[in-house]
């Protein structure tokens, strides 16, 4: 039987990089991504750009020794809590060892680490479309936000830079 494990991500360690580089690719490049991997600029500036964040969490999980998935997260503060919260921002599992519990493994790292950092909640943000990680969320207590059911539910929106 496989062993999965999951360790906190350590940005000095090259093993490590190399494992959450190569996994970031292939969640970019797969259908719930963008269709393409990093540019190599991209790949160069991203672990030196993530060890200046000091509200930077990451895991790597591992199956029998193998890179198996990969949780960003950052931490942030709840304004009408008054209490941090922890932002999962990149959750991936490489499709070699999808629907075999390496994301409930990531994600019950995450709460433990949430809990233990004094959180109030996890967020996270999903493509509709994306019905297996939507369930494997609900499955583990994730929830569409609202906080008035008049208002509707949070829709997440970006404006970009170039």
């Amino acid at each position: 039987m496989s062993q999965t494990i999951v360790t906190p991500l350590n940005l000095s360690d090259p093993r490590h990089v190399q494992a959450m580089l190569m996994l970031l690719d292939e969640y970019a490049a797969g259908p719930t991504g963008r269709g393409y991997g990093l540019e190599n600029a991209v790949r160069e500036r991203l672990p030196a750009v993530l060890a200046e964040r000091p509200n930077y969490l990451g895991w790597l999980a591992f199956v029998d020794g193998e890179a198996a998935g990969l949780a960003n997260c950052f931490e942030g503060v709840s304004t009408f809590r008054a209490q941090p919260l922890l932002n999962i921002h990149d959750i991936a599992v490489s499709q070699r060892f999808q629907r075999r519990g390496v994301g409930s493994a990531l994600l019950a790292s995450i709460e433990a680490a949430a809990r233990e950092r004094g959180c109030c909640k996890i967020t996270l943000e999903v493509l509709e479309g994306n019905t297996g990680a939507i369930r494997a969320y609900a499955k583990v207590g994730f929830e569409a936000y609202e906080l008035d059911p008049l208002m509707g539910r949070a829709v997440f929106l970006e404006k970009k830079f170039y």
